[in-house]
């Protein structure tokens, strides 16, 4: 790593500053480095819940700014950037990500919002799987009824499907879910895993109907290219936390379903413009309007009520945006820190007076 002096990172006591070695007497910044692992180690959903509940109360309140994704194709993959900054926190970053033939990785840079440098690198498969599940927590806890004994059913059982119940556990006392997926022995294995995860009694369904029956929320989360929840199987007073489909080739809910939500909010409406295709469609076809839609930040500040009343079916339509990640990650570099987990880089940041 030409440049960059690394060295492992001593535990601190909580208060101090970290302690950076210059190079070659240089005003050496120190940039954190997470592994995957490192993260794991620190990352849990209840830090996840309060970092991006956090992050949405000030993204309401006009304090964050957010870049939507962009995109560069690369034949048979693409190249993805999303970026944020929140001043009141000091903190500005970009995640970002190629995904390919060879698979997928995914890398958070969390900068000073001041000139201090870049502050953190971290490997960010796992952290994008939860900040993602803790988005669909946070949105049912504002918008779903307040039920005491909540059934879930869960369309989808790949990775992302179990991260989404357990933050929807996080904030509702579930009684009992059930999953379903096109391959029996994948719902099977989900029931399963989730059942010893959560403590809940978990079945495997054999179709959406079957699924959803008696269902108060809704987890849409699949990486279909045509809807699978339509508006006809879709009951009085439901919340839907649709979290699979982030291009305009993707849909997960049919135009029904879309319409017959009283209340639809996301979380960023000028990234679901160009992303969200379960709401391109019923904005194209003029059954909807783009002025109805709600970015959730309003609903967590509290400047949009959200659901009024219990009988109204709510919508969550998540894509997945950078405020999130910078959020979350600045959480988990600052616990990094306290405790000594990571990576020193020294050499990447700003020597004073460069600009």
């Amino acid at each position: 790593m030409d440049g960059w002096v690394t060295r492992r990172l001593p535990p601190i006591e909580s208060g101090q500053l970290p302690t950076v070695i210059p190079k070659n007497e240089d005003l050496a910044r120190m940039t954190l480095y997470l592994t995957e692992a490192e993260v794991g180690e620190i990352l849990t959903m209840d830090l996840a819940l309060d970092a991006v509940e956090d992050v949405f109360g000030a993204w309401g309140r006009g304090e964050v700014i957010n870049h939507s994704r962009s995109r560069i194709a690369l034949g048979r993959g693409s190249y993805n950037l999303m970026s944020a900054g929140w001043p009141e926190k000091g903190i500005v970053g970009s995640k970002s990500y190629v995904g390919g033939s060879g698979g997928i990785s995914f890398q958070v840079l969390i900068y000073g919002a001041s000139g201090e440098g870049l502050l953190g690198i971290l490997d960010a498969n796992l952290m994008g799987q939860i900040r993602t599940g803790a988005a669909s927590g946070i949105a049912t806890r504002h918008m779903a009824r307040p039920n005491e004994n909540s059934k879930v059913a869960v369309i989808g059982s790949g990775y992302q499907a179990r991260t989404q119940l357990e933050a929807v556990a996080g904030v509702r006392d579930i009684e009992t879910a059930s999953v379903y997926s096109r391959t029996a022995e994948n719902r099977d294995g989900y029931a399963k895993v989730m059942t010893e995860k959560l403590e809940i009694p978990i079945t495997a369904a054999s179709s959406v109907d079957e699924c959803l029956e008696g269902a108060d929320i809704i987890i849409v989360i699949t990486n279909t290219r045509e809807p699978v929840l339509l508006g006809d199987s879709i009951g009085e007073g439901v919340h839907i936390n649709a979290a699979g489909a982030n291009g305009w080739q993707r849909r997960e809910l049919d135009t029904r379903a879309v319409v017959k939500s009283d209340v639809i909010a996301t979380d960023d409406v000028d990234q679901a413009k160009i992303e969200c295709a379960d709401l391109m469609a019923a904005a194209d076809s003029g059954r909807i309007r783009w002025e109805q839609v709600l970015n959730l930040g309003e609903i967590v500040a509290g400047t949009n009520p959200g659901r009024t009343n219990a009988s109204q079916v709510t919508l969550f339509e998540s894509q997945g945006v950078a405020m999130e990640d910078i959020s979350v990650g600045k959480r988990v570099l600052d616990i990094a820190l306290e405790r000594g987990i990571g990576t020193q880089l020294l050499g990447g940041g700003m020597e004073a007076g460069s600009l």
